[in-house]
């Protein structure tokens, strides 16, 4: 009997995006149910009750909530490609590691610079540049955090890439221009299909921070 798998998600989240990267990686095929946030599904409700909070990844009818933890276990799981997190013990804690700063950073920080304005914006911006050349650092000469393959800390970064237009357009700077390996390294993963069929247009994203940016009231 098929593996059964189901997405729920909602189209311009990042953490979902991730979702969607690994099991394209993994050649798993899925069941897509987009969420309407304002109004969110029985079966959400259901199957991630802690947290109410979307992407939720029902695998044979059993839910796997968090995305970081969604895509270990997709790696876990579906084991006949190549692996996303390492097989040294201490090279996959670092994977972790850097995946834990991502989560704890990117997301936040992205989310201030185009919900702030003024003195708060401007600190934003800059402590999101900062911490986008600590990654930067981090990845150094190889192709991919995960080395000369896509890993487990790609999968987990390169969907803000699609929000970064966004960050730029509301805060008024570039990304390329402060750290150009980050844009370099993102265009690579780009020209993976899984990667780049996994994430929406970044002028649709930015029409959504728009719309958002207006709903909050912000100007």
């Amino acid at each position: 009997m098929a593996d059964e798998v189901i997405l729920l998600d909602f189209w311009p989240s990042p953490f979902g995006m991730r979702v969607r990267i690994a099991l394209a990686e993994k050649g798993i095929k899925y069941e897509y149910k987009e969420e309407d946030l304002r109004n969110k599904s029985p079966l959400l409700l259901q199957m991630n009750p802690i947290h109410k909070k979307i992407p939720v990844l029902v695998h044979n009818g059993k839910p796997i909530c968090e995305s970081l933890i969604q895509v270990q276990y997709i790696d876990e799981v579906w084991k006949g490609k190549a692996s996303l997190l390492p097989s040294d013990p201490c090279a996959r804690a670092q994977s972790r590691f850097w995946a834990d700063y991502v989560d704890k950073k990117i997301y936040d920080l992205g989310r201030k610079i185009w919900m702030c304005k003024g003195e708060e914006q401007e600190a934003s911006t800059k402590e999101f540049i900062e911490c986008l050349k600590v990654l930067e650092a981090e990845l150094g000469d190889r192709h991919y955090f995960g080395g000369s393959n896509l890993g487990y800390v790609d999968v987990v970064f390169v969907p803000f890439y699609t929000w970064f237009h966004a960050y730029e357009q509301c805060g008024n700077f570039s990304i390329e221009a402060e750290c150009p390996k980050i844009i370099a390294w993102a265009k690579r993963c780009m020209q993976k299909e899984s990667v780049s069929k996994s994430l929406p247009d970044h002028e649709k994203v930015y029409g959504f921070v728009l719309e958002l940016k207006k709903k909050f009231g912000i100007e």
